[in-house]
């Protein structure tokens, strides 16, 4: 009996430290890149039907594209993650701070900066260094859906 309550107990602390860590993330971190407008209405039925409940799909916004458009410091990088979520990351590698050196998707949920080399998993909405020489997470940018048009907006 004593073991099994032990057991039940591990289990409830287990479940209480995955929800706390949980429950603390949030993107009001603070990133190295700076701040830059970004605004991008992506109609998903007409001009996108890729990203309709699709894996590992990517769409890139990079500079200069209009005086009207607004794509963050480096770019921005629009992807579905492994839970069929939109997410959005600014193309600048937080380890270069360069607008003319990015990050692009390798096709495993990951993203490759084309100058350090360093490696972020993109695919479960995180932006997470991998390996290289970056230790900062990308940029994050919000991403929401109202009907058909998905949303990507400065947070």
């Amino acid at each position: 009996m004593i073991q099994r309550n032990s057991l039940v107990l591990n289990k409830l602390i287990a479940l209480l430290v995955l929800a706390f860590s949980v429950s603390g993330c949030n993107d009001n971190y603070i990133s190295s890149i700076p701040n830059f407008p970004v605004y991008l209405e992506l109609n998903l039925i007409t001009t996108y039907p890729i990203f309709r409940n699709s894996f590992n799909k990517t769409l890139i916004f990079t500079k200069p594209i209009t005086a009207i458009d607004r794509v963050g410091y480096g770019g921005v990088l629009v992807c579905t993650g492994f839970d069929g979520q939109y997410y959005a990351f600014d193309m600048s590698c937080p380890y270069e701070h360069s607008t003319n050196t990015r990050v692009y998707p390798n096709g495993l949920g990951q993203v490759v900066c084309e100058g350090c080399g360093s490696v972020f998993n993109i695919g479960y909405g995180i932006g997470d260094p991998a390996s290289g020489k970056a230790k900062e997470i990308l940029k994050r940018y919000r991403a929401s859906i109202s009907g058909d048009v998905l949303y990507v907006l400065a947070n």
